[in-house]
């Protein structure tokens, strides 16, 4: 069975499911392996609380009052939404899974499905997009951190992203060497790194280059 780490919110299963009795088997099967399970009695009611920085994997019923799964799935898409779906259903049909599949599910299960195999994909699932969000989460922390630097910072920044040495930058900025020294020291305290290795894959992640 896979396993997944939880980390900040990345271990939640959203269960959006009208029938009370289903959500609760499945948020109760999920806590018996780590997992945060919480329930949603309509698409509407998941609506209501969803934003872009929502973590975790969804299972997600398609016939339910109001929004239907597949509607709820849709809108998701639209905001592109980094949230596995999976889709369980009573009254899977072969159009139904096709259009599921087609709009980015993640798995289909047709109900009454075997708890391992939920696990199975549930753990599947948030394993693979772990990677995606701590992706997410370093270029989020990148960004913060170079929009604290002034914007003398930056342009030594582009200039060692050159490999230009202190002296030459120095000299091009029209600076000492000490100060350009002392500007770099405050970058990398700034970016959290140690060796200008770390800093010249900033650099590089960045996409930052002297004009």
């Amino acid at each position: 069975m896979y396993r997944v780490k939880p980390h900040n919110n990345w271990s939640i299963v959203h269960v959006v499911d009208d029938n009370p009795a289903v959500r609760d088997a499945i948020c109760w099967l999920v806590e018996q392996v780590g997992l945060e399970g919480k329930p949603y009695a309509s698409a509407q009611e998941f609506l209501s609380v969803y934003d872009a920085e929502l973590r975790g994997c969804l299972v997600l019923d398609i016939r339910m009052p109001g929004m239907s799964g597949l509607e709820l799935q849709d809108r998701l898409r639209s905001t592109f939404a980094q949230l596995p779906v999976i889709i369980v259903t009573g009254h899977g049909d072969v159009p139904i899974t096709v259009r599921a599949m087609k709009a980015g599910a993640y798995e289909f299960l047709q109900k009454p499905f075997n708890d391992q195999d939920l696990i199975d994909a549930i753990q599947s699932a948030l394993l693979e997009y772990s990677e995606i969000w701590r992706r997410e989460d370093e270029q989020a922390r990148l960004t913060q951190n170079l929009s604290s630097l002034t914007p003398r910072e930056r342009e030594v920044l582009q200039h060692l992203g050159l490999g230009k040495p202190n002296k030459v930058i120095a000299y091009d900025m029209g600076l000492s060497v000490r100060t350009v020294e002392g500007y770099r020291a405050n970058i990398m305290s700034k970016l959290h790194v140690r060796t200008i290795g770390e800093l010249m894959q900033i650099v590089l992640d960045a996409g930052l280059s002297a004009r």
